[in-house]
């Protein structure tokens, strides 16, 4: 087997799956279905290939997918996008950094937010591919329909008669119903997976016949790109001249090359809140709970909630999702349409578009438990050895609580440490920093007061995560 290198795309939204998907934690980074994240285990699912995996994702979300990366333990390169531009220049990038490590690499590209049961199947269809990729041919797999479905787009695909290989006749937009019904019986259309496997050096031979602007910038990019900690930051000048395309439309739609493997490893690509009723494990009435649910008399319903009790009484298909924020209530069959509210808040400027109310740092994480007029209250966990950048504001004033853990305080030249139950006071001005020394997380509470409070009112003159 060649060497096969695994370029997983971590930049999608997933704003159907609002509100536990948001702008700054997509659904990829979230636990939506078993003991690990979309992304880790998209990752997992790769290990037997051995060595080197690329993740490429976008800057916001670096810490929170190195930290996901760390936690299983898997090698994996972390490519920062500075903008983004569809599939196609991520997968360029892939590609040409595949070729620094064999000339003659194969790689295998996954989105980082889909679903895939059937291991076996999937190792199957995988070898598959890598074999007639190897053969200097361009490689998709198309899911085999089990339903008319619109939401997808499909190929077409016809049988070479030498080889008896699948040759891509056709990329087919998304259908209405009458013609999704038409392909299902036909049994010459898949679903678009959006999963590739390619020689890296035959892609990039294509790339450079068919979108040269795309290659050119990708390699300008790479070529001027920095090592930022442990990530790999693109040049943004160079990176944000690539045409915004996907490598469907920029490659394969155009190459002679272009062939597919029939995949039926129960796949989705988990792009609602139906379609994680219809692959979660159901109840005797059909519904998939998540949480402290309470259920009578109802049939059909998915419900996840993270912290408070939710009770259904005599409901039938209905998604209710609750969050620290916010509560979701909608019919299964109009969770498409979930969209249409994520719109609606980004439009009013709603931080409930962005973030949840825990946020997420590469020190750890905070939640706004509470704020009211010139006054809030935050939840502050800092992991084992980590530590805040050392910053002033000139609004606020904060006191700080331990709840549990060590605490080490730096205000001005002078350090402290605290512990459960001692608090520290810091003056509007004063410059200041949060340690962690201990072996365990630590948890304080934070009480800001001042007539500004928002995130912006920082001042830092020492970070150790690269942060302005």
């Amino acid at each position: 087997m060649p060497t096969v290198i695994p370029v997983i795309l971590s930049g999608g939204s997933g704003s159907r799956l609002w509100p536990k998907s948001r702008h700054h934690y997509p659904k990829q980074l979230h636990r939506l279905y078993g003991n690990h994240t979309m992304l880790q285990e998209t990752l997992k699912r790769v290990e037997w290939l051995g060595g080197r995996q690329f993740v490429i994702c976008n800057n916001d979300q670096r810490f929170m997918v190195a930290d996901q990366v760390q936690e299983i333990g898997i090698d994996a390169e972390i490519i920062l996008e500075p903008v983004a531009r569809n599939t196609a220049p991520a997968i360029v990038i892939g590609a040409l950094k595949s070729l620094e490590i064999s000339p003659d690499a194969v790689i295998a590209v996954f989105p980082a937010d889909h679903l895939v049961k059937d291991l076996d199947k999937f190792k199957e269809c995988l070898t598959q591919a890598i074999e007639i990729a190897s053969k200097e041919r361009l490689v998709t797999f198309g899911v085999v329909p089990t339903r008319p479905e619109t939401g997808y787009g499909y190929i077409r695909a016809e049988q070479e008669n030498q080889e008896g290989l699948l040759r891509i006749a056709a990329f087919v937009e998304k259908p209405n119903l009458e013609t999704a019904e038409s392909y299902l019986r036909s049994g010459d259309y898949y679903w678009n997976s959006g999963m590739f496997i390619f020689s890296a050096s035959r892609l990039i031979e294509e790339v450079e016949r068919l979108q040269p602007e795309i290659l050119k910038h990708c390699r300008d990019a790479l070529n001027k790109s920095v090592k930022d900690l442990d990530f790999l930051r693109l040049d943004k000048a160079e990176f944000e001249k690539c045409p915004n395309v996907s490598i469907d439309y920029a490659v394969m739609e155009k190459t002679q090359d272009g062939y597919m493997v029939p995949f039926s490893a129960q796949w989705s690509d988990v792009g609602s809140w139906q379609a994680l009723w219809e692959v979660g494990d159901k109840d005797s009435a059909d519904n998939v709970f998540y949480g402290d649910v309470i259920s009578e008399n109802s049939q059909g319903c998915y419900v996840s909630c993270d912290g408070r009790l939710v009770a259904l009484v005599g409901v039938k298909d209905l998604v209710v999702v609750e969050t620290a924020d916010s509560v979701l209530v909608a019919h299964k069959d109009s969770s498409q349409d979930v969209k249409k509210i994520v719109d609606a808040l980004k439009d009013d400027c709603r931080s409930e578009y962005l973030a949840h109310r825990e946020v997420h740092r590469p020190w750890g994480s905070y939640d706004l438990v509470d704020t009211g007029n010139r006054y809030q209250v935050k939840r502050i966990t800092v992991k084992p050895g980590a530590s805040l950048s050392l910053q002033m504001h000139h609004h606020r004033a904060e006191h700080w609580v331990v709840v549990s853990g060590t605490a080490q305080i730096q205000k001005g030249e002078h350090k402290q440490i605290l512990t459960e139950n001692q608090s520290a006071f810091i003056p509007l001005g004063e410059k200041h920093r949060l340690s962690n020394p201990g072996l365990v997380p630590l948890h304080l509470i934070e009480v800001a007061s001042g007539a500004y409070l928002a995130e912006d009112d920082i001042v830092r003159f020492e970070d150790g995560y690269g942060r302005a």
